[in-house]
Parts: C-alpha cells; sequence; structure tokens
C-alpha cells in the first residue's frame, strides 16, 4: 500500500519525507528539487507490540509496514503538461491515497512558488489540476461506455456513473464527494480517478504557531476549507519533526516533553495514513516473535491467516482470538483462559483491530 505525499514546490514535502522515512530524500529552496519519486517503507507505530514484548520477552518485533512516496512538487497547469505536470499525474495515480501537505508558515528565506501564503489558494491549485486530469480521463471513458452501449446495455449504469462524477468535477468538487454504492464504486475502479483516491491533509506549520495550534489562523483555514470533504487535518512543525526523527529513546521523549507532546505529529500521520487506507492490524505473539499483521478492515479469520502462510488458510479449522485490551486486563493468557476471555472463532468471524491471534490448521 502506498500513500504519495503531495503539495505545490517548497511546502516541507521532502522535508516531511525525510522525517518520516530518515531517507535523506535531497531538500533544495528552488521548485522540482524531487523529479524522480523517492520512495520509503516505514513501520506503523504500536504501543501494543511493546507491551506484548515485555509479556513474552521475543526474538524480535516485527511492525506492520507502510509505503510513502515522495512526489515532485505541483504547479498550476500540471494537467496542461507545464512544470513536471505529466510525471506528477502519472505518479500520483499509482499510489492508493495522498497525503497533502499545505504551508501554512511565513518565511522570508522560503519561497512561495505564487509569492506569498495563502493555505485555501494552494489546496485549490493542487485539487484543481486533479479534477482537470480526472475529468479529461472520465470523458474518454464516457466515449468508450456510450459505443459498448449498443453491443452491451449493462454499459448504461456506468454511463450514469461516470455522469455522476463528471457533473462533480465540472463543478469544481473531486470525485470523492459523490456518493457512490459498492456496485458503483466496483465499475470505476479502474478508472483510477485521482481525486478519488482517500486524502490527508498535513498544515505544515512554524514551532511559534504551535503554542497556539487551535487558534491559528491559517490552521483554522485549511480545516473549514476541507471539512466538504469530511478530510482529517494534522497540524505540525515538519522542521521540528526532522530533528525529532534524528532522535533515539529518551532524547526523543524529552524533546517531546519540552514541546508539551504525547507523540511526534509524524507517528499521528503514519496512524492516520494506515486509517485512511482502511487498514488494520491483528498480532500474534509469542517467544519467537511479536507481530503485527496488516489486513483490511472487515477481513474474516482464513483471509487473515492467509497472511501468514497460504497453507494456514487452505488448512484454516479455527481462529483461537483474545483483544489485545483483555489480554493486558488479565496479565497473562492463562488468566484470560480462566476468565473465559478466550474465544474459539470460525471461518465466518471478521477480524477486529488488536485481536491476538492463534490459528488452528490442517493441511
Amino acid at each position: 500500500m502506498k500513500i504519495g505525499i503531495v503539495g505545490l514546490p517548497n511546502v516541507g514535502k521532502s522535508t516531511m519525507f525525510n522525517a518520516i522515512t530518515n531517507a535523506g530524500a535531497e531538500c533544495a529552496n528552488y521548485p522540482f528539487c524531487t523529479i524522480e519519486p523517492n520512495i520509503g517503507v516505514v513501520p506503523v507505530p504500536d504501543e501494543r507490540l511493546d507491551e506484548l514484548a515485555k509479556m513474552y520477552h521475543p526474538q524480535k518485533i516485527t511492525h506492520a509496514i507502510i509505503e510513502f512516496v515522495d512526489i515532485a512538487g505541483l504547479v498550476k497547469g500540471a494537467s496542461k503538461g507545464e512544470g513536471l505536470g505529466n510525471k506528477f499525474l502519472s505518479h500520483i495515480r499509482e499510489v492508493d491515497s495522498i497525503v497533502e501537505v499545505v504551508r501554512c508558515f511565513e518565511n522570508p528565506n522560503v519561497v512561495h512558488v505564487d509569492g506569498s501564503i495563502n493555505p485555501t489558494r494552494d489546496i485549490e491549485t493542487i485539487n484543481l489540476e486533479l479534477i482537470f486530469a480526472d475529468l479529461e480521463t472520465v470523458e474518454k471513458r464516457l466515449e468508450r461506455a456510450i459505443k459498448q452501449l449498443k453491443a452491451d446495455k449493462k454499459a448504461q449504469l456506468e454511463i450514469d456513473v461516470l455522469n455522476k462524477i463528471k457533473n462533480a468535477l465540472e463543478n469544481g468538487k473531486s470525485a470523492r464527494t459523490v456518493s457512490l454504492n459498492d456496485e458503483e464504486k466496483d465499475l470505476i475502479k479502474d478508472v483510477y480517478l485521482l481525486t478519488f483516491k482517500p486524502i490527508l491533509y498535513i498544515a505544515n506549520v512554524s514551532e511559534e504557531q504551535l503554542s497556539r495550534i487551535e487558534n491559528d489562523p491559517y490552521v483554522k483555514e485549511v480545516k473549514e476549507y476541507v471539512a466538504k470533504e469530511n478530510a482529517k487535518v494534522i497540524p505540525l512543525c515538519v522542521k521540528i519533526e526532522e530533528e525529532l526523527s534524528s532522535l533515539d529513546g529518551e532524547d526523543k521523549k524529552e524533546m517531546l516533553e519540552a514541546l508539551g507532546l504525547e507523540e511526534s505529529g509524524l507517528d499521528k500521520v503514519i496512524k492516520a495514513s494506515y486509517d485512511l487506507l482502511g487498514l488494520m492490524s491483528f498480532l500474534t505473539a509469542g517467544e519467537p516473535e511479536v507481530r503485527a499483521w496488516t489486513i483490511k478492515k472487515g477481513t474474516k479469520a482464513p483471509e487473515a491467516a492467509g497472511k501468514i502462510h497460504s497453507d494456514i488458510q487452505r488448512g484454516f479449522i479455527k481462529a483461537e482470538v483474545v483483544s489485545y485490551d483483555d489480554l493486558m486486563k488479565e496479565g497473562s493468557m492463562n488468566a484470560v483462559r480462566e476468565k473465559g476471555l478466550l474465544r474459539m472463532e470460525g471461518k465466518e468471524y471478521i477480524m477486529q483491530d488488536g485481536d491476538i491471534v492463534l490459528f488452528r490448521f490442517n493441511v
């Protein structure tokens, strides 16, 4: 699963990527420093693994992972090939969801591509370019569907869905604002619309703004503007996050305490990105390894077992399941069994986030 980090040039996009991945993507005060996308695979922070490790003392702890892609900065006219527009659009088409970094800080030493700080304008610039690109895609798909209609009357449903989306795009709205049922979503799955991808906004602020973040006018502006998409906004200071990412253990903890934070903003971003993709984790625990396994929300037990090994899915008998909260409350697996909190679940069981599982199988 890939998350694409997008934004105008010089908004802190590559700096945030560096902080998330510690990958050292090049950063410079001029547009198009990022040309080919940088890619970084990062662990999803999960305190539950640390607590399980205290109980099981495993040889190995394995976190769930998520992939971030740092995509070249976009400018007005990208949908017509301006700047690195065509590359930008092709790279964003390949990701599963989008994290959009919006500049909310003043700094005369960092050039803004449009000359001034205006979060709403910046969001509109990116969103409109994606909308223009989607409109072109939808119009081409509509032409094809209309031709198919003569031979296949089922094409009418696809035409109706595409027209619904086209109407939204022509009114400057993203495809994700269009209400579609599951059947309609399946019909347009292979259209790969850019504005249909789930999105998370990052309001990049200065260190001074952090102390008054709830009342910051730029952050408020971003929240109000994206409310129509029911999108989440995470305010953070990318420069501080870059510094935090270079620290470990007690040093990092001390800096967080000095800033009055319980966790880093980037941990919030990674967790929110994981959730944005509709993902969750089930857990396995023992002396060899404590591990988080990534599955889609709504996954049934046999498919979850298949994440560990295809043979376990094929020979699935049952799943022994206890919730993480119950295990922590009781303090041991023996206590869980005594209280009757260890459940035997079958093939129709829908996995829950934080389930600790032992799969029984026979092949």
